[in-house]
């Protein structure tokens, strides 16, 4: 449970700001039509956390929990520092194929979220928690919590959204994620 709490939360304070909440924002003023964006979200998160968490949960198996430990800690501290960097979106996120609502928002939000801080984020959490199911569903949870309010509210919340303070408090649990693993909480339950 605790694993899927903290993938949940820290996913979405990570995606407040984040270049795939503000390619969900553009989506839904470009097309109008919030079932076909928020379904294509979904399915592209799911299918981009599910790699993500497999690799992580691969990764105790592959270092001794020491060098994991140190890998995840210090990750952590980066991820925490990254969150601090506004995102842009690229021309490229936003470049919109003629394939219908549902494949666009997929694939757009499917290739955005390749080494997106969310998705780096899913690996960690996965590698400390060992929790492959707890952490895809977390991070999924979190990644609609953040995006599913853009797409249906679109620019009435983006102008009121104190983002900077998000971002401050999510890298703050990134940063206190990472001091714990590195001085090694958790020590006994495998990481």
């Amino acid at each position: 449970m605790e694993a899927f709490l903290i993938s949940t939360g820290i996913v979405a304070l990570a995606e407040i700001g984040d270049k795939t909440q503000l390619l969900a924002f553009i989506l839904a003023a470009k097309y109008r039509k919030p079932a076909p964006i928020i379904l294509g979200i979904l399915v592209a998160t799911l299918a981009n956390h599910a790699g993500a968490a497999a690799l992580g949960a691969w990764l105790p198996a592959l270092m001794s929990p020491e060098i994991l430990r140190w890998l995840l800690g210090l990750s952590f501290i980066g991820m925490a520092l990254w969150t601090l960097v506004p995102d842009k979106l690229d021309k490229d996120d936003a470049t919109f194929a003629r394939t219908g609502v549902f494949v666009t928002t997929l694939i757009a939000f499917f290739l955005a979220e390749m080494g997106d801080k969310t998705q780096v984020a899913t690996v960690a959490l996965a590698a400390q928690y060992h929790a492959f199911f707890a952490v895809l569903a977390g991070t999924t949870l979190g990644m609609m919590l953040a995006n599913v309010p853009a797409v249906l509210l679109g620019k009435r919340i983006a102008h009121h959204m104190p983002v900077r303070l998000v971002r401050t408090i999510a890298a703050a649990i990134f940063a206190m994620l990472g001091i714990a693993t590195l001085l090694g909480v958790g020590k006994g339950m495998g990481f």
